[in-house]
């Protein structure tokens, strides 16, 4: 994709419109108090496969967006972001941190009418999301054992102290629960539950067919009283986001989620009393876009030629032209909506400077023959466009520095197998999730000794054992004083070190009917399960 300055100077001109200030930014629209409404199939825009649909094993939008439904979660937030029960009833931590006892809710079935227990939390958390979930590994990596006294009694046993405040803010991400019955046996990365998934959440999965669509539906035996409203979700697989714009606007489709649409395409929908365009439901799925290094790469393991990469960029002017009111200049792993740790912009930072840029790597010994230093093969994520167009400004930004950039583009499970599996990249852009604590989802991308093959994790061939040590501190850290100050520390190594840089914040856009009812009523409801979710007629 060759973007001229026209089409530079076009999108300008859309991006400052009114129409984004005053329609894509904006409150949820009041309606009159309405009796909900029974049944109708909800029909979600599904943008990228993942070729996985179980969240107990792999923490991305792109599983909640489908397994949120039919999987549920200890603990997930409530319309002021504060914890509250789902399949935990209540939770209590032990003075020294070291102990937390959930109480289970009474009556749950699973899907194929087995009993939900607490061995299925114990298994879950054990098997699960300390040894295979992709944000889990890190979190629970003190876990030493979850003690079932009895069938609703799940005691979460730990070798350093576990902040309460930041497990119950990690659980709904890292926290859905597997029946054990279904996973005990043979290799549980490969079991066929994963991609026809059993849970104990209001509807039930009925079928995937590869490429075009999943379908689940009413959960007749869900246990809060006369949930869902919803007869049928059906989630359509188009890679296209026009021709995905154009099934909004025809009614095919009633939800693009995690700005999903194109930056023209969401604000034209803006101005279409059909759809309501918002920020609002993302607030706990804030983002920030990445540039992610492979140090098995020689030239990539040359801090030089790390922060010559990020002084070539002018992100400031990618931001103006690209993105406009959908994004601001990030500063870190942690971006500046997280009140409780955002260390502020003093840690080292990388501007725009051409000349320092190519003075970088002439120092580290790679001079351009022929106007060409060196090639590197670029894999974007196929989530949203600002990956698209960040990967070519990306390309173009290190062309004028001597540093030829070959794009490879691929489907969302090739992307994630060749970057997080294979290690078959030398550059890697996507989306950076913050999960309202960096323990949650951002020290991982950092911290070694993850996982072969777990996604967003660090996969990159770096390990620093002073950030081992800061993150390891800060997570078992129950002061939040000092919790805080860990991070602020942690992020100045890192942006030191630079295996990662994350330099643009961003809020997901929604694009949803105006139909819709009891929707974005959480700060990450895309994700959530839609128990209360209706249509109106």
């Amino acid at each position: 994709m060759d973007l001229t300055r026209l089409e530079i100077n076009r999108r300008t001109a859309l991006l400052t419109s009114a129409a984004i200030a005053a329609n894509v930014i904006n409150p949820m629209r009041a309606f009159a108090q309405e009796a909900p409404r029974k049944g109708g199939v909800f029909n979600v825009h599904y943008g990228a496969e993942q070729r996985q649909l179980n969240p107990s094993i792999q923490a991305s939008t792109g599983v909640y967006i489908i397994g949120g439904k039919i999987q549920e979660n200890l603990v997930d937030l409530d319309a002021n972001g504060q914890p509250v029960g789902v399949l935990a009833e209540s939770w209590e931590a032990a003075p020294d941190g070291k102990t937390v006892t959930f109480k289970l809710r009474k009556g749950v079935t699973w899907h194929d009418s087995k009993p939900f227990t607490s061995d299925d939390v114990a298994f879950t958390a054990m098997n699960m999301w300390k040894k295979i979930l992709n944000y889990g590994s890190t979190l629970q990596l003190f876990l030493t054992a979850v003690d079932t006294p009895d069938p609703q009694t799940a005691i979460f046993r730990y070798e350093r102290p576990m902040p309460l405040n930041l497990l119950l803010r990690a659980l709904p991400d890292l926290g859905y629960v597997s029946a054990k019955h279904l996973y005990e046996s043979g290799d549980i990365r490969q079991n066929p539950t994963n991609l026809a998934p059993v849970g104990t959440g209001p509807f039930k999965f009925v079928k995937y067919e590869r490429g075009q669509y999943i379908i689940a539906d009413r959960n007749p035996d869900y246990w809060r009283p006369n949930a869902p409203y919803l007869d049928r979700i059906v989630w359509k697989v188009i890679t296209d986001r026009a021709a995905a714009a154009a099934q909004m606007e025809a009614g095919e489709l009633h939800y693009s989620p995690f700005s999903g649409l194109t930056i023209s395409d969401m604000a034209r929908l803006s101005k279409d009393k059909r759809f309501v365009v918002s920020t609002k439901g993302n607030e706990g799925n804030a983002r920030t876009n990445t540039i992610e290094f492979n140090f098995r790469r020689k030239e990539l393991s040359d801090i030089r030629v790390r922060r010559a990469i990020a002084h070539a960029i002018n992100v400031p002017f990618f931001i103006d032209n690209f993105l406009g009111d959908f994004a601001k200049l990030g500063t870190g792993p942690i971006p500046s909506i997280s009140t409780d740790f955002y260390p502020g912009p003093n840690t080292p930072q990388y501007p725009y400077d051409k000349a320092k840029a190519i003075a970088l790597l002439d120092e580290a010994g790679f001079k351009a023959s022929g106007g060409n230093r060196f090639t590197l093969k670029l894999l974007p994520a196929p989530w949203g466009e600002d990956i698209s167009l960040w990967s070519t400004f990306i390309q173009q930004s290190l062309g004028e520095v001597g540093i030829q950039v070959d794009i490879v583009r691929n489907d969302g499970g090739g992307f994630l197998k060749q970057v997080y599996d294979e290690h078959a990249f030398d550059l890697a852009t996507g989306w950076h999730q913050y999960r309202n604590d960096p323990a949650v989802s951002t020290t991982v991308w950092y911290r070694s000794g993850q996982p072969k093959g777990a996604p967003w994790t660090n996969q990159w061939g770096w390990e620093d054992k002073t950030v081992d040590g800061t993150i390891d501190n800060a997570l078992t850290e129950l002061d939040p004083v000092k919790r805080k100050a860990l991070y602020a520390e942690f992020v100045k190594e890192v942006n030191t070190e630079l295996p990662v840089w994350m330099p643009i914040e961003q809020i997901f856009v929604t694009v949803i009917t105006a139909k819709a009812r009891n929707h974005s009523n959480t700060p990450r409801w895309g994700s959530t399960s839609w128990h209360d979710l209706w249509l109106s007629a």
